[in-house]
């Protein structure tokens, strides 16, 4: 009997965020695997860290953290190998995603290359957009709202379109595209009901209107929320609410 393989949303940093399903197969499997940068420690696997035994065998996906293009095929064909192995052997592979699996989670590689194969279960985390908007204190959309997901890295033309078309929307992967993101949304006239999340639910978590933000960059784990629906009760940002630290 081959081993079963897990796709675990861990949430987008608060370890309290993990699900008591996703703790139970994580504490159970004998094999985690996790991406990792080729410099530094693994944001998936800090999130758990606390929960990990000594008798686990754990497997680092080491993913390139730069600008440009690295083979990202190889990468993941070479962890598919190894992942398949301890399956093939009986063993259960839990294998980490920061936020959800399957929202830009990295996960869906290994699904791609592992979940026809093997006995797969998807366990769903918090994904960094409904936590931002529980951070921002306002609610994504409501009734009949239409809710667009916008990654920052499109060009300028594209996001301009996107964002005319949308009821509310996020817009992710903002990290070294902040400044001319920002610039789009100003010149749109939307600045009054743009917030932004850093580093959601970790220590460092700074939340307030984009208006407030007077840095030019912003890191990766950032978003912008902008709402112009229908709602007017919550369209403006929460009074007050500027930065916050946890």
């Amino acid at each position: 009997m081959t081993g079963k393989l897990y796709g675990l949303g861990v949430g987008p940093g608060d370890p309290e965020l993990l699900t008591l399903k996703a703790h139970r197969i994580l504490t159970e499997s004998p094999v985690v695997a996790y991406p990792a940068p080729d410099s530094g420690e693994s944001f998936a696997r800090a999130i758990v860290a606390g929960h990990l035994s000594p008798y686990q065998l754990e497997i680092p996906i080491v993913v390139p953290m730069r600008a440009e293009r690295f083979p990202a095929a190889e990468i993941y064909d070479k962890a598919a190998g190894e992942i398949a192995g301890h399956l093939d052997a009986g063993h259960d592979v839990a294998v980490l995603c920061e936020g959800d699996p399957f929202f830009y989670g990295s996960f869906m590689y290994l699904f791609e290359r592992l979940g026809q194969l093997f006995p797969t279960e998807i366990v769903p985390g918090v994904s960094s957009l409904v936590a931002s908007a529980a951070a921002l204190a306002r609610p994504l959309a409501a009734r009949n709202d239409v809710l667009t997901v916008i990654p920052g890295p499109l060009p300028d033309a594209e996001l301009e379109a996107r964002i005319k078309g949308a009821d509310t929307l996020a817009i992710m992967k903002v990290g070294r595209h902040f400044a001319r993101i920002r610039a789009l949304i100003e010149e749109m006239g939307l600045t009054d009901v743009a917030g932004y999340c850093e580093r959601v639910s970790l220590a460092e978590e700074r939340i307030l209107p984009l208006a407030g933000v007077v840095e030019d960059s912003a890191p990766y784990f950032s978003m912008i929320l902008i709402y112009k629906g229908a709602e007017d009760w919550i369209r403006a940002l929460p009074a007050g609410k500027t930065v916050h630290a946890q």
